[in-house]
């Protein structure tokens, strides 16, 4: 199995700089997203810490034999049995660990926080992480899937059955998320492991892509450049800038080669 990888990022047309970030390794088939929040551009630190921290963890680990260490970890959740899980939850919780105290020790970063999304391909299948509404989407046979699910209020309003999806677009506070990397001492990752295919694409990217973007957009461009992923990296950015623009977007794909 090979894995063939592209990313770019962009400021957008109405931020005046990116606060996203991302990283593919040269090393091991793993790929990350993150996506800063915060004032006085605490919130590109934010997402910079993560990515540093991220790489950093999995540059030292790469040829680690000893069993992985795991951060505390709740008694009413079932810890991770595959080494690949556990170096994914550790990587984002450490990540977590030094941006809340960075955000602790310096006013100036206070309430900085990253949503983040990553994932680890092995053989048989990948590992997809994340936290807040950073997603990812698998296209299979010109069919595209989300297979993340937002840590955002108006995703938790869905799944309630307070809102519906018709009343996304007015909603006041779609854009608050639950869960993010570095506003508390803790935080949940959620990991999940997909089998995957000859051909499939995987698409990593910042809300800046996923909200001026939907679906059936996104899956004409990726019908049209499924063998040029620079190329559909650019015109993916290009979608959401022609739409407004109105965040910082990221586009990562990673496509399963046999």
């Amino acid at each position: 199995m090979r894995l063939k990888c592209a990313g770019l990022t962009d400021t957008g047309m109405v931020r005046d700089h990116n606060e996203d970030s991302f990283f593919v390794s040269q090393t091991e088939s793993f790929v990350v997203v993150a996506d800063g929040m915060g004032g006085h551009q605490s919130g590109e630190v934010a997402s910079s810490m993560a990515i540093t921290e991220i790489r950093d963890y999995y540059n030292s680990t790469v040829k680690q034999t000893s069993p992985i260490e795991m951060p505390h970890w709740p008694a009413n959740k079932a810890k991770p049995k595959s080494r690949e899980e556990r170096r994914l939850i550790t990587a984002l919780t450490r990540a977590n660990t030094i941006i809340n105290k960075a955000a602790g020790e310096n006013p100036k970063y206070n309430g900085m926080g990253t949503t983040c999304v990553g994932a680890y391909f092995t053989r048989e299948g990948v590992f997809i992480a994340h936290i807040g509404d950073s997603r990812c989407y698998r296209f299979r046979k010109g069919v595209l899937e989300q297979v993340t699910e937002d840590h955002s209020l108006a995703n938790e309003y869905l799944r309630s059955k307070i809102l519906k999806p018709e009343d996304l677009p007015t909603f006041p506070y779609k854009n608050v998320i639950t869960r993010a990397v570095g506003l508390a001492e803790t935080v949940e990752v959620e990991v999940h492991f997909y089998p995957h295919e000859d051909g499939d694409i995987y698409l990593l990217c910042s809300d800046g892509l996923s909200d001026p973007v939907k679906p059936p957009q996104m899956t004409e461009i990726l019908t049209n450049f499924s063998n040029d992923l620079p190329k559909c990296c650019r015109e993916l950015i290009i979608a959401a800038n022609q739409n407004g623009g109105p965040d910082n977007v990221t586009a990562l794909l990673a496509k399963i080669v046999y």
